[in-house]
């Protein structure tokens, strides 16, 4: 059963705000609390370490205005500089590595501390286009299930396929809070016949000594038919702060075959990043923060009537509107409403003995690599929703 299109209440309109960028110019800045740890931690004083805090609800003085679901459309549809088209227009194998792993660094955006996104709904969808890309978000699994995001994103005039299924399992670890991102990533350069797999690092928020959110983690991204692969390893700060370790990355591109080693990586992923060829020597900067994630535009509604009812901007248009007018008893009314309205047709579900089937995606799941998914359709739709260059 898809979801019920009367489920999901069109209101006055979308909310969009400003995305997450290296400048600080994003709407989120507004929304941190005074006295944020110890309201944190007070929120957490039932919870054991670690436990799963996937099912946790928080009040939305602790939201940002806007779903998660948004957050990481906009990762792949809000970049300054457009890093996705050189991986189609590199002239070598090598070449479109690297410019794949550049794309795949630029997906990280800092994130505000002690505050989050909203929890998507099920059936809840994200459509936005930025030029030639069309981008496509829809929730297919819940906070129980665990809850899974899919995204599926095409180009058409450089002729490239994003498919994203990815799971976060946020876990209480005493100081901090980390979030593991199950799934993979695939960027599929279609008339090259290269198909790019890659995961995506740890969120890690911690509440001491200090506070701070970091990205942590390896990162692998291979490309079977071309025999490469690259190895990030992101790094933070595990106890003080050390400024060339915070938001690091080192790693390197080899052979999958015969492992050797053809570039060294290093740099940190919000300022700049370095390929050193290994027989000559030579550096080449691939990625640019400042020129890829900062001074990022706001997208905007195009076409109102074409908006779904199930789009994250209009699902929570209400909560948001709150919560920038800090008028935060409606925040959490509309926000308590529209739960209280999910569980109740997912009561509803149960008692007819209907299953609910995604709209926009196949999903599947197996015990080696968990959940995935296949769109339903080899092309995204241009949006009603759009970021202008």
């Amino acid at each position: 059963m898809q979801v019920k299109e009367e489920s999901l209440e069109r209101e006055d309109g979308v909310v969009l705000t400003a995305p997450l960028s290296l400048d600080g110019n994003d709407s989120d800045s507004d929304y941190k609390t005074p006295n944020i740890i110890r309201r944190i931690l007070s929120l957490l004083t039932a919870v054991r370490p670690g436990s799963d805090l996937t099912r946790l609800q928080l009040p939305p003085q602790f939201n940002i205005p806007k779903s998660q679901l948004q957050l990481y459309g906009e990762s792949v549809y809000c970049v300054r500089s457009d890093v996705l088209s050189k991986c189609a227009e590199e002239e070598t194998p090598l070449g479109r590595l690297v410019a794949v792993a550049a794309w795949s660094i630029s997906t990280l955006r800092p994130l505000p501390f002690g505050v989050a996104p909203y929890n998507p709904l099920l059936g809840e969808t994200h459509h936005v286009s930025a030029g030639s890309l069309n981008v496509l978000l829809e929730q297919i699994r819940v906070s129980h299930h665990p809850p899974v995001s899919a995204l599926h994103a095409t180009d058409a005039k450089h002729n490239i396929e994003i498919v994203w299924c990815q799971s976060p399992i946020p876990k209480f670890c005493g100081s901090h809070i980390e979030t593991e991102v199950v799934g993979k990533r695939q960027i599929k350069l279609v008339d090259k016949n290269e198909t790019y797999i890659t995961n995506s690092p740890n969120l890690v928020i911690r509440f001491l000594p200090f506070s701070s959110v970091e990205w942590i983690g390896n990162v692998t991204i291979r490309c079977q038919e071309t025999d490469l692969e690259a190895q990030l390893s992101y790094r933070g700060n595990s106890f003080w702060p050390q400024p060339s370790v915070h938001r690091s990355i080192k790693g390197k591109i080899v052979r999958s075959s015969t492992s050797e080693t053809i570039y060294d990586i290093d740099g940190h992923w919000d300022r700049s990043v370095m390929v050193k060829d290994v027989e000559s020597g030579k550096q080449t900067t691939i990625y640019n923060a400042k020129e890829t994630i900062s001074g990022l535009r706001t997208p905007i509604v195009k076409d109102p009537m074409a908006v779904s009812t199930s789009e994250s901007s209009l699902v929570w248009s209400e909560v948001s509107r709150a919560i920038l007018e800090k008028r935060w008893d409606k925040a959490r009314e509309c926000k308590s409403e529209i739960e209280e309205r999910q569980r109740e047709i997912a009561r509803e579900r149960i008692l007819r003995e209907e299953k609910w089937i995604p709209k926009h995606f196949t999903v599947f799941h197996c015990k080696e690599s968990g959940w995935d998914c296949v769109p339903n359709n080899n092309v995204v739709s241009p949006a009603p929703i759009v970021v202008n260059d």
